[in-house]
């Protein structure tokens, strides 16, 4: 069996807590850390004086807000945020239904903003949440836009299944993958829920490298694809201008 490092045991601590166990008792995190008792309470100590963690009346841990000041720091999170909202919400006026802002990490897509609509259709997502690249409309615009060797890696893994519609053919998804592309736009129906439709387009950063990607998630009995590409099409354009995007001119590339 192997042991763990110091840090290893720290950082199991914390993997403890997610989004379906957003506050745990000492002996819950122990059993998910992998720890001993005695071990999970002195690193759990540890982290709560330093604010990692917070200990309410009832003895049940959360999440402290010393992670959630230094996380607010990472470029693709709050500071992606901060810029993109204004662009977003144009977005959320003009469909008044569900938007959300993602980036990549890894082999999957991960939600940092998330406007939602009152009558819109209901979404299994919410800040923080993560999914695989291939289920998602933003996630498919994201990894449509990586390195080709990364693609075909994706493709060749086991391409897990949440609906009858997911997509779970290697070739059906590089197809896929080749119109997005193409057109720019990622359309994901039904893959993750059974009643809904993501449309996503790529944020670009300085350089024109993808650094997120953007989507308006809609019912998809009554969907009208081609009235929401151009809304979403210019979110992410608008966004991508704010973060140093600056598109090729044809003067320039006649040049």
């Amino acid at each position: 069996m192997t042991t763990l490092s110091a840090p290893d045991r720290l950082l199991a601590v914390l993997a403890a807590f997610d989004h379906e166990h957003p506050a745990l008792c000492l002996s819950d995190i122990s059993r998910r850390a992998g720890l001993t008792l005695t071990t999970a309470h002195r690193l759990v100590g540890a982290l709560t004086e330093w604010g990692a963690l917070e200990r309410d009346e009832d003895g049940v841990y959360h999440v402290g807000l010393r992670l959630w000041e230094i996380a607010a720091l990472a470029p693709r999170g709050l500071a992606l945020r901060q810029i993109a909202l204004p662009y977003l919400e144009d977005l959320y006026e003009a469909t008044h239904e569900n938007v959300q802002l993602a980036v990549r990490d890894g082999s999957e897509v991960v939600y940092i903003e998330w406007l939602s609509g009152r009558s819109a259709v209901g979404v299994r997502i919410q800040v923080g949440a993560r999914w695989p690249l291939h289920a998602t409309g933003v996630g498919l615009a994201l990894l449509a836009h990586t390195e080709a060797a990364l693609q075909e890696a994706y493709c060749d893994r086991p391409l897990a299944s949440f609906t009858p519609h997911t997509i779970t053919d290697p070739a059906r998804l590089r197809r896929l993958l080749a119109e997005v592309r193409r057109t720019g736009v990622a359309v994901s129906s039904r893959q993750v829920t059974d009643d809904a439709l993501s449309v996503a387009a790529p944020v670009r950063g300085t350089g024109g490298t993808v650094v997120a990607a953007v989507s308006v998630v809609v019912p998809e009995a009554d969907a009208q694809v081609p009235a929401l590409i151009p809304a979403v099409r210019l979110a992410a354009r608008g966004i991508s201008r704010a973060l140093g995007w600056q598109p090729e001119t044809r003067a320039a590339r006649d040049a």
